[in-house]
């Protein structure tokens, strides 16, 4: 990952970090598309397993263990690789991971949709820490809060795959062949967009230490890279709590992208393809809050942006899981894709205040965020079991509020003490 400060002073610096953010966002939006492709067609793999809700949960609790484990090493995973071949080596294996679970579906052989699901979260979640990274390098580098929209970009592959998703189930298309398909198609666009990401001024020694490389600006102080210095991220107080708003944020979007489909299809009776739009639209929510809300965060800050977002999802979240009526279940899915929106991109930015820590603080966050974004939506799987799904979404409001509680620990280091 892209270490040295560009002169932006400089057009042809301004213009490779101009290049970056583009690169840095398509990236997002495939990594969205790879994601929704898979969330779309939920019921189909229910389906085909003959699953019941618990066991769904637990279907996708197995696939969440992968990415667990493998986010806490995403740091120096791309310390080692750089953020450009961490996202081509794992976008490679989450597209395996994907393909064991077609075969998996279609044959409606579970261990194979596991064993798939577990390999695509290892792939996923060091694809996307390594992004974030990279991600918050270039907001750094443009000094402007940006961050919002690189997680724009993946609302709009996400916005993309769900509408796809709903139109291949509508058509009947079979799982295996959509799959398949979509996720070579993401991955490929993966591979070309990260050759226009920042060059790496660093490289890693075998201890994990950052090794300056020749042309290297000698003056800039090396970022933190090693075990000792992520052991020392996950002991800082700040970070962590970041990390607990973040994962209230994770969940409330993670929730939504596992279970709307389904909550739709088995709480109203409603199609596949219902069920898809239900999705849809709270992407297409999400997105335009994304796109739209770095304005929100330069004229209120992040503090309120943060507290007004999970008042909003209180509101969304309840109106989903306990409206009588379909149309108004989906105007709780649009509130709620909206409220989702700005808490893990603002979380990204906060872990990146002080640039020099920015890699190691922003894997821990990753590490807690997308821990929540995978492992609390299976967990509600198993409430599903007893209260269904859609009311089962409401355990989300408990660490929503807490997320509302600690929206303080975002504030910039240096901005005054006051609410």
């Amino acid at each position: 990952m892209s270490t040295s400060v560009p002169r932006l002073g400089d057009p042809a610096s301004f213009r490779r970090t101009t290049l970056a953010a583009w690169s840095v966002f398509a990236v997002f939006a495939a990594s969205g598309a790879t994601f929704a492709t898979w969330a779309s067609r939920v019921p189909a793999v229910r389906d085909s397993l003959g699953f019941t809700g618990s066991e769904m949960g637990l279907l996708l609790l197995t696939g969440a263990i992968g990415s667990v484990a493998a986010l806490p090493m995403s740091g120096l995973i791309t310390a080692r690789l750089g953020a450009a071949r961490a996202v081509l080596t794992f976008a490679l294996v989450a597209a395996s991971g994907y393909a064991l679970v077609c075969v998996g579906v279609e044959t409606s052989t579970a261990l194979a949709v596991r064993i798939g699901l577990a390999v695509s979260g290892i792939g996923i979640g060091v694809w996307d820490a390594a992004m974030n990274l990279e991600g918050a390098v270039v907001e750094q580098r443009l000094g402007r809060a940006i961050m919002p929209r690189f997680h724009a970009g993946f609302s709009l592959g996400t916005v993309l795959g769900a509408a796809v998703g709903a139109l291949v189930a509508h058509a009947g298309v079979p799982f295996a062949l959509h799959v398949g398909v979509a996720v070579a198609i993401t991955t490929v666009a993966a591979i070309v967009a990260v050759r226009g990401f920042l060059p790496t001024p660093h490289t890693a020694d075998r201890e994990g230490a950052p090794v300056a490389s020749a042309g290297a600006d000698p003056s800039e102080a090396a970022p933190a890279h090693g075990l000792r210095d992520t052991l020392a991220a996950w002991r800082e107080r700040r970070t962590l709590l970041i990390g607990v708003v973040v994962l209230a944020a994770a969940l409330t979007e993670g929730a939504a992208n596992d279970w709307t489909s389904l909550s739709l299809v088995d709480g109203f009776g409603a199609s596949q393809a219902m069920g898809a739009l239900g999705l849809a639209i709270f992407l297409t929510a999400m997105t335009v809050t994304r796109l739209l809300g770095t304005s929100l965060i330069d004229r209120f800050g992040r503090v309120a942006v943060l507290r007004a977002s999970s008042v909003a999802a209180l509101v969304g979240v309840g109106t989903f899981a306990f409206a009588p009526w379909l149309w108004l279940a989906l105007v709780g899915s649009l509130v709620w894709g909206a409220s989702a929106a700005m808490g893990f991109p603002m979380g990204m930015s906060a872990a990146s205040d002080e640039p020099r820590k920015a890699a190691m603080r922003v894997a821990v966050v990753s590490t807690i965020g997308y821990a929540a974004f995978f492992v609390g939506p299976a967990l509600i799987g198993f409430v599903a079991e007893h209260t269904g799904y859609r009311h089962a979404l409401a355990v989300i409001a408990v660490p929503v509020v807490i997320g509302l509680l600690l929206a303080g620990s975002a504030r910039p280091p240096a901005a005054e003490r006051q609410a």
